[in-house]
C-alpha cells in the first residue's frame, strides 16, 4: 500500500512539473527562443569580428615587412611610400609602427630635424599607446644628443629617468651622453653615477656609464 501511494505521489509531482513547464513556456517560451537567438548570433558575430580583426592584422603586418625588406635594400623612397600608405590605411598597432619607422628612415638619410619632429608628434599623440610614446620620446632625445642642446635632449628624456620608469636606464644614459658632448662634466657625472647606483641597470649601460666616469677622472675633468 505504502508502495503504491509512492509511486501516485510520485505521478502527482511529475504531472505538476509538466504543467508548471507548460505555463512557463506559455509564458516565457518567445523570450527564450529570442534569448537562444540572440546567444547564437552574438557568437557567430564574435566569430566573424575576430577572424575580420585577424585577417586585417595580418594584412597589415605583411605590408609592413614588405616596407622593412625595401629599406633593407636600400630602396627608401618605395620603402616610405609603402610605410606612408600603411600608416594611413593599416589596421591595429601597424601605423604607428609604420610612422616610427619613417621617422628612423628620415633620421637615416640625415634628415634629422624631420625625424626628431616625427619621433615627437608621436611622443605627444595621446592615441597612441603609452609604451611606444614613451620609445618614440626616448628616439628622440639619442638624435638630439648630436643635433640639439641639453636642454633639449632633457625636455624629452628626463621625464622618463624617474626611479620607476620602464626605461630610465637608457633615458639617464642619453641625459648623461649629452651633458657630457657639452661639456657640462658635473652634470654628466650625476647621470652616470645614477646608472652605476641602480641595480637593475642592464650590464652595457653599466659599463659604458663607467667608461665615461674612468676617462673623466683620468682626463681631469672631475675628481676622483
Amino acid at each position: 500500500m505504502v508502495h503504491q501511494d509512492d509511486s501516485f505521489i510520485r505521478e502527482v509531482n511529475e504531472e505538476l512539473r509538466s504543467d508548471q513547464m507548460r505555463l512557463i513556456w506559455r509564458r516565457f517560451g518567445r523570450i527564450l527562443i529570442g534569448a537562444a537567438v540572440l546567444v547564437v548570433v552574438g557568437t557567430i558575430g564574435k566569430v566573424s569580428y575576430d577572424y575580420w580583426r585577424d585577417s586585417k592584422t595580418s594584412a597589415a603586418g605583411d605590408e609592413f615587412l614588405i616596407a622593412l625588406t625595401l629599406a633593407d635594400q636600400g630602396k627608401s623612397d618605395e620603402a616610405m611610400a609603402a610605410l606612408d600608405k600603411l600608416e594611413k590605411e593599416g589596421f591595429g598597432a601597424y601605423p604607428v609602427l609604420a610612422r616610427m619607422r619613417t621617422a628612423s628612415l628620415k633620421a637615416e638619410g640625415g634628415d634629422v630635424d624631420g625625424a626628431v619632429a616625427a619621433f615627437t608628434a608621436i611622443a605627444k599623440d595621446t592615441s597612441v599607446p603609452a609604451a611606444l610614446r614613451d620609445a618614440a620620446r626616448l628616439r628622440a632625445a639619442y638624435l638630439l644628443v648630436d643635433a640639439g642642446s641639453y636642454e633639449q635632449v632633457s625636455a624629452e628624456a628626463e621625464q622618463l629617468a624617474t626611479p620607476q620608469g620602464a626605461m630610465r636606464h637608457s633615458a639617464r644614459e642619453v641625459l648623461g651622453l649629452s651633458a657630457y658632448r657639452h661639456e657640462d662634466f658635473a652634470r654628466a657625472r650625476e647621470w652616470f653615477e645614477a646608472i652605476l647606483a641602480d641595480a637593475e641597470t642592464p650590464r652595457n649601460v653599466a659599463n659604458r656609464a663607467q667608461m665615461l666616469l674612468d676617462l673623466m677622472t683620468a682626463s681631469g675633468k672631475i675628481s676622483s
